[in-house]
């Protein structure tokens, strides 16, 4: 076998947005005709620059490989204009162009994914989504409004979920960690209190943060939280202080989870080795692919922490994610878009199920998924904003700017 072709298909994800602005999916083809899907993560410029660096990186590092050696290939990309470190632009096309490969591999031997390095270890995946505002409900009201949210969690356990993640502590900012103000405080704790008692020990609360604050104020708010014990504390600070998470998990009794922004397993050996990290959290389309994420595992599973694979993006890297988790014994819980259903399920012929709060293996070859083409071609992103872009609002200390959602 050797690769032959790559289409790039950016996916404009329709109303009301949950998983990203759009989703960038690979489409690779091999000389003797055999196709293999991936998707895209990072998205650090915007999807036609995008969509020109996956082009480059399969033309100058996989085109006419055989898409076994993806070793090969996934050090020629990490090691391109004399690098050798994480990139996460690059890595990312490499994601999904490797999650592809992973795909084909698994077609050509009429195998899933996980059969071809070391077997199934689950017969099925707990999962865990975000709270989401439902049709009639405003986003800004949703996502600062505990009992609302409290209501929403209730339904969740009673259709199955097992734990429930929420993020009220304030804007992601650019600029980076600070300490919290007294309303994110008060008003995370009221959001931890309500679901709580709506939920009891029926589910984990996942506690979301993206890398807000200080370690000094993530110790703080840490310990405004704790009383209701959630099953981590995620992002507490920015992903580019890695030392900084130790002295978080030096502060608190909650678990402290991190990884969906981190890239290769330089990023998380080094989080690994400074200690305090109980869950990584890498995305299968910016990490560098499948291989690169179960590396991640096979480490984590060294220093006893545990996977939980993120997922804010499309329906192939969540697939992929799915084998990731069938085959690692330190797998804790997989991130689902809701139930990933409607647009989300279409996309890729709702070939994945989501039964009682658990995702069931897909039964067919490679990812085990059956992407509709003509759905995902039909619906072109054709705004100018990224898939995920951080707040420039300063921290509000009296807490006058509401904050509407990531």
């Amino acid at each position: 076998m050797k690769l032959r072709d790559v289409d790039v298909i950016v996916v404009g994800n329709p109303p009301p947005g949950f998983g990203g602005r759009y989703f960038i999916f690979v489409k690779v083809t091999t000389a003797c005709g055999i196709v293999g899907w991936g998707e895209c993560y990072a998205a650090t410029v915007g999807p036609e620059a995008m969509r020109a660096v996956i082009t480059d990186v399969f033309a100058r590092h996989m085109e006419g490989e055989n898409p076994e050696n993806i070793e090969l290939m996934f050090r020629r990309c990490y090691s391109a204009g004399f690098t050798q470190r994480p990139d996460p632009t690059v890595m990312g096309a490499f994601s999904g162009l490797e999650i592809a490969c992973w795909d084909i591999l698994g077609k050509a031997r009429d195998r899933p994914v996980h059969a071809l390095w070391g077997g199934r270890m689950w017969d099925r995946l707990r999962s865990y989504s975000y709270l989401y505002p439902g049709p009639d409900e405003q986003a800004a009201d949703f996502y600062n409004n505990p009992e609302a949210s409290a209501a929403e969690a209730a339904r969740m356990v009673e259709r199955g979920f097992t734990a429930i993640k929420f993020d009220p502590a304030g804007a992601y900012t650019i600029r980076g960690g600070h300490q919290p103000t007294m309303p994110d405080i008060e008003r995370s704790a009221a959001f931890c209190r309500e679901i709580r008692a709506a939920v009891g020990d029926r589910a984990d609360l996942l506690f979301g943060t993206h890398g807000q604050f200080t370690p000094s104020g993530a110790v703080r708010f840490a310990q405004a939280i704790e009383p209701y014990h959630p099953l981590w504390f995620e992002e507490p600070v920015p992903p580019d202080a890695p030392l900084d998470f130790a002295t978080v998990a030096a502060g608190t009794r909650i678990p402290i989870a991190t990884g969906e922004r981190l890239s290769t397993k330089a990023d998380f050996a080094m989080l690994l080795r400074l200690g305090g990290v109980g869950m990584v959290q890498p995305n299968v389309g910016r990490v560098g692919g499948l291989l690169e994420a179960r590396k991640v595992a096979i480490l984590a599973e060294a220093f006893s922490a545990q996977l939980a694979p993120h997922i804010y993006c499309g329906p192939v890297a969540w697939a992929a994610s799915v084998q990731l988790g069938l085959s690692v014994p330190n797998f804790l819980v997989l991130e689902t878009i809701g139930t990933c259903d409607g647009f989300y399920g279409a996309l890729i012929g709702n070939t994945i199920q989501w039964e009682d709060g658990y995702v069931a293996p897909p039964t067919g070859p490679g990812l085990g998924i059956e992407v509709d083409e003509d759905l995902a071609r039909a619906h072109p992103w054709r705004g100018d904003r990224l898939h995920l872009e951080m707040s420039e609002q300063p921290p509000d200390p009296r807490g006058e700017r509401r904050f509407a959602g990531g």
